[in-house]
């Protein structure tokens, strides 16, 4: 580890479970790179990540979004695409876009298509998928309702699911985020993912939350938000 992270995990106790204000206030204390570093939620969940049926995965819009502005493309035919161009998407296209991917050109951070254009999207499934850009139905990213869906995204909706290690890790904002906008952001995620519990999942279901920045050491929160 670097010297600048070194001093700054020294500000943190780790044997500590901080308040939400407090860990907020720590993480935008211990962030020392040059530019404006992002800051992650990390939930540890108690759920057995192998059982299909209890994995964690949804969306949220956060109220103050990632402080990051998304390219949002869209794959549709006819009324839905005029539909995709009214509510700000970036790109809009059918055939023309799927032969652009295809060649590998994705000029585009999220990628949204209608139910009937799935199976020409299939051709390139295996160049979207490894990058996590193949539409899915579960992330919002396959729907007829497009307005909705980019109007969402653009304002800071974000995808959430577990690893294999069973473990959420979000951006939820910027360290130059207000300390009240960060900490708004997190609860509304943190909400989330307490609603999205399985009836399977029995025991202690969230086992630990941590935030951190990018380069930053991670503080650990009380998880009673």
């Amino acid at each position: 580890m670097g010297k600048k992270f070194n001093e700054a995990a020294k500000l943190v106790d780790k044997t500590k479970e901080y308040q939400l204000d407090q860990a907020v206030d720590l993480v935008k204390q211990t962030a020392k790179a040059k530019f404006d570093e992002t800051v992650e939620l990390h939930i540890k969940l108690g759920i057995d990540p192998k059982q299909s049926d209890q994995i964690i995965r949804g969306t949220v819009t956060l109220p103050h979004g990632i402080g990051k502005t998304r390219k949002v493309a869209v794959i549709a035919k006819g009324e839905k695409q005029k539909e995709a161009q009214t509510a700000g998407a970036d790109t809009v296209g059918s055939d023309e876009l799927i032969e652009e991917i295809a060649k590998g050109v994705l000029n585009f951070d999220i990628l949204v298509a209608t139910p009937d254009v799935m199976k020409d999207l299939s051709k390139v499934a295996k160049i979207l998928g490894p990058k996590g850009l193949m539409p899915n139905p579960k992330s919002g990213t396959v729907t007829f309702e497009i307005a909705k869906a980019v109007s969402e995204l653009k304002k800071g909706r974000v995808e959430y699911k577990n690893d294999s290690y069973g473990i959420i890790h979000v951006p939820v904002g910027k360290v130059s985020f207000d300390k009240e906008k960060l900490s708004e952001n997190i609860k509304a995620l943190y909400e989330a993912v307490v609603k999205a519990k399985p009836s399977s999942s029995k025991g202690v279901y969230i086992k630990s939350v941590s935030i951190s920045s990018t380069m930053g050491p991670g503080v650990y929160v009380d998880p009673r938000i």
